[in-house]
């Protein structure tokens, strides 16, 4: 039995027809804006752009979230590419499943396992700090012991539970409160960026690009894998400090590609899928660049507060109640996140399941909710544990090379594909291909490269761990022949 072997866009498509394992389609294009904008709003609109154009690019900040933004806008039309021509649950692993082969399937879905349960943790513990933030300033007293950095932080396991019903009642009924909050969200942060108008100081704009300076370099398991392997340090500021911006920037948008995990739950994936990815990505652009203009018109970017930018930055202004309001953000918005990433977790392990990498029986949907409810009490019991008692801080990064390789692996899956299966019809098409799809993956492994010493140690054991599975339990029990594959001619 070959590694190599494909599922075909064929037998992916047959088998989101099974009775029992067929998920309700009822979502829209504007529901799928709604989840991207909900996943990738989160909290670093309110810390990461002030932290960045502290550090690394001052005021022009605003041109590295535009680099950024073009960066992933390069994986996400390979995303979208993906999505409408296999509108199947599972995102990038059955889009590599399709193309590359079952092994690639596997390392991608086994990442893709990471980011989301990581993500979701590392989020729910964030938006326990934040709700302890904001039921401080309304003069409401949390134990240490049972919020975020406690002993057992109670709120992150609750909002996981909370959460993890709503999942299993519905995708529809998941999607109506996230674009509840998601308004709110919105609302918050405009209202944030409008009053935070009123403040700006144009003086503050010079120099835009403030001149080159070397930065404080690291050493050991702690230094960018870049710097250890080829000496490469870090430079602040500059036109250097502008691409070093949106290296660390980038990671405020990952999340869009959590939208292509609900393709089996679009009511029209091959139109509404591309608007979904792309129109997302879009909106949060503006949001990004329009916050990093408030930040840093209203304080000097040296005098920002790496740690709180925006709430320090009104609060230099004698504005002490945005504090409030923008805990109160960061509560909505971080509520939203967690809700997607726990909904992708459970579309990426029902695709496994489905195709028997995974237990099989996991995949069983319920009978009157059409959810896979079993996989959702297994994500919810984990995401809240690992939440709740584990210091899952230091493990961030892991979330970000988790995602990192999904995209290097999407973007040439797109080019492999076009080449096996150039007879399959796709409503939408990455533009100058093989040329985008091969730039995009060698951006995402450049931010890879930029990622600590420790973080890919950690991934290379994981990686390990999702080989010993494979070849233990996955391959043997795989749904997916050697003959499964139609046999097509491909072009030159």
């Amino acid at each position: 039995m070959s590694i190599l072997r494909t599922k075909s866009v064929e037998q992916s498509l047959a088998d989101a027809e099974e009775p029992e394992f067929k998920l309700k389609r009822s979502l829209s294009a504007f529901d799928l804006i709604v989840f991207g904008v909900g996943v990738v709003i989160g909290a670093g609109i309110f810390t990461l752009t002030g932290r960045a154009a502290h550090e690394v690019a001052g005021p022009a900040i605003v041109i590295s979230f535009v680099v950024a933004a073009i960066c992933c806008t390069l994986a996400a039309l390979c995303y979208a590419e993906f999505a409408s021509t296999v509108p199947v649950s599972g995102s990038a692993y059955t889009f590599s499943y399709a193309s590359l082969g079952e092994i690639f399937a596997w390392i991608i879905g086994w990442d893709l396992i990471l980011e989301m349960f990581l993500g979701a943790s590392v989020v729910a513990q964030g938006w326990s700090a934040y709700l302890s933030v904001f039921l401080e300033n309304i003069g409401i007293t949390v134990p240490a012991s049972i919020s975020s950095g406690g002993t057992v932080d109670l709120f992150a396991i609750g909002l996981v539970v909370l959460l993890g019903v709503l999942i299993t009642i519905g995708i529809k009924e998941s999607m109506r409160v996230n674009i509840v909050l998601v308004g709110l969200k919105l609302f918050i942060v405009l209202f944030v960026i409008i009053a935070g108008i009123g403040f700006i100081s144009t003086a503050n704009y010079h120099p835009f690009v403030p001149p080159a300076e070397a930065n404080e370099t690291t050493t050991g398991l702690t230094q960018p894998l870049i710097q250890a392997l080829f000496g490469l340090a870090p430079t602040a500021f500059g036109i250097g400090g502008i691409f070093a911006g949106a290296a660390l920037v980038f990671f405020a948008f990952i999340g869009f590609d959590v939208v292509a995990t609900t393709a089996e739950e679009t009511k029209n994936p091959q139109r509404d899928l591309p608007i979904g990815i792309i129109g997302s990505l879009i909106i949060c652009t503006v949001l990004y660049c329009a916050v990093s203009i408030v930040v840093t018109g209203m304080v000097p970017y040296d005098k920002l507060d790496p740690e709180a930018a925006l709430a320090n930055a009104f609060e230099a202004h004698g504005q002490d109640w945005m504090a409030t309001i923008i805990a109160a953000g960061a509560v909505a918005g971080l509520t939203t996140v967690v809700l997607t990433l726990m909904i992708g977790a459970t579309r990426v392990v029902f695709a496994m399941s489905r195709d028997s990498l995974l237990p099989r029986g996991l995949a069983r949907v319920h009978p009157t909710f059409r959810t896979p409810y079993v996989i959702t009490a297994l994500v919810t019991v984990v995401t809240a544990l690992v939440a709740g008692l584990t210091p899952v801080g230091v493990l961030e990064e892991m979330v970000n090379i988790g995602t990192l390789s999904a995209f290097v692996l999407v973007s040439l899956g797109v080019i492999v594909l076009r080449r096996k299966r150039p007879d399959l019809p796709r409503s939408f098409r990455v533009p100058w291909v093989p040329v985008l799809p091969v730039v995009s993956a060698l951006i995402c492994l450049y931010l890879m490269l930029n990622l600590s010493v420790e973080t890919w140690l950690r991934f290379l054991i994981w990686l390990v761990i999702g080989f010993v599975i494979y070849f233990v339990y996955s391959r043997r029990h795989s749904r997916v022949t050697d003959t499964d594959a139609p046999k097509v001619t491909t072009t030159t």
